[in-house]
């Protein structure tokens, strides 16, 4: 195993290089030898939280281990162009979820532009590009009139006539990283562009045609994470429910009102202040959760119930490592996830709102 790269995962009260270099090597330690990596060993591993895993690793220079991770995805996209919703550890032929989600399929767009910025391997965004095609073709068959995208096809195939405002902008942000994959290899995709610009129209302006989850955190900041709200849209969005699904000192509630907070959700929500331009407050979230933080493994629990002081689930999930190092990273400087996710240079899409 290679000594993880951690001079830009060294964060005050978050990372010492030490300990950055052990949460690493416990995502290297839950990957299989043939790519897939599940939230742990014995559980299933889903295409979504696969990819987070394996832009961390990208982001400690462990490039090898996620190109296999990359691989692996494209050796079992299925022929639709889509992946199912969740494999037994990451078997590919023991699937236990086999309805299909659209922000898990589009996700591979985002990874992919995140590997290709951090090893500038051409050679590799060639043999994937035909997978990240596939998969957004697959999303986009999902868009309704309004742009928002369905958010699953169940194992029957039926496409699901509800959207959700969390998996539509991640999307979002898939798309963008698409279009700039297609730009990069000359390959415009004007019909991509329309999809993407009727997608942050909807997000931005019309809740109505998503599902109601406004108790979820991800609902809260995932349009400013996605890239859809920007500027003075997305500080007064953040502002408008910090007291009411930050706990201080403990990180981000998942859900109001039950007293619990998530690693992967605080992660995120840092990620989304960076981008903001707010970066003290994405350190003090990051800083807030290291309770979280296991010493053995380097790994992060999942969730912590504060009322009773219960480390719930007990479970150590590569996600919510991968997260974190991915946060970790923006603040640290990493190129290539500054590019991603604070959108430089990812084309923005045809939004009418922005052609007036």
């Amino acid at each position: 195993m290679t000594t993880p790269r951690t001079e830009h995962l060294v964060l005050p009260g978050v990372l010492t290089a030490e300990q950055a270099a052990e949460t690493v090597r416990g995502i290297l330690a839950v990957q299989r030898e043939d790519g897939a990596i599940p939230w742990f060993r014995g559980h299933h591993l889903d295409p979504w939280d696969h990819t987070e895993a394996a832009m961390a690793l990208d982001a400690a220079g462990e490039h090898e281990a996620a190109e296999r991770a990359y691989s692996w995805l494209a050796r079992h996209q299925n022929e639709d162009g889509s992946w199912y919703a969740a494999y037994a550890d990451g078997a590919h032929d023991d699937v236990t979820d086999r309805s299909r989600e659209s922000n898990f399929v589009a996700y591979i767009a985002v990874g992919v532009w995140h590997h290709y910025l951090s090893t500038g391997d051409d050679t590799f965004l060639d043999r994937m590009w035909p997978a990240v095609y596939a998969a957004v073709e697959w999303v986009l068959r999902l868009q309704q009139a309004g742009g928002q995208i369905g958010w699953r096809r169940d194992d029957a195939g039926t496409p699901a006539s509800d959207a959700l405002l969390t998996g539509s902008s991640s999307i979002h942000h898939a798309l963008r990283c698409a279009l700039a994959i297609a730009e990069e290899r000359e390959e415009p995709q004007p019909d991509w562009e329309l999809a993407a610009g009727a997608l942050r129209h909807a997000i931005r302006r019309h809740p109505e045609r998503f599902l109601d989850k406004d108790r979820y955190s991800m609902d809260w900041y995932y349009p400013v994470l996605g890239g859809a709200l920007t500027g003075a849209e997305a500080k007064a969005r953040i502002e408008a429910d910090w007291d009411r699904f930050v706990v201080p000192g403990l990180g981000v509630r998942c859900v109001v009102p039950n007293p619990w907070v998530t690693g992967g959700e605080s992660a995120e929500l840092a990620l989304a202040l960076w981008a903001m331009g707010e970066s003290d407050r994405a350190l003090e979230i990051l800083q807030s959760i290291q309770h979280l933080r296991d010493p053995h493994s380097g790994l992060y629990w999942t969730g912590y119930v504060f009322d009773d002081g219960a480390v719930w689930p007990r479970e150590l999930t590569t996600w919510t490592a991968g997260s974190l190092l991915l946060a970790v990273a923006a603040l640290g400087g990493h190129d290539a996830t500054c590019a991603v996710f604070g959108g430089d240079h990812l084309p923005a899409g045809l939004d009418p709102d922005c052609c007036r």
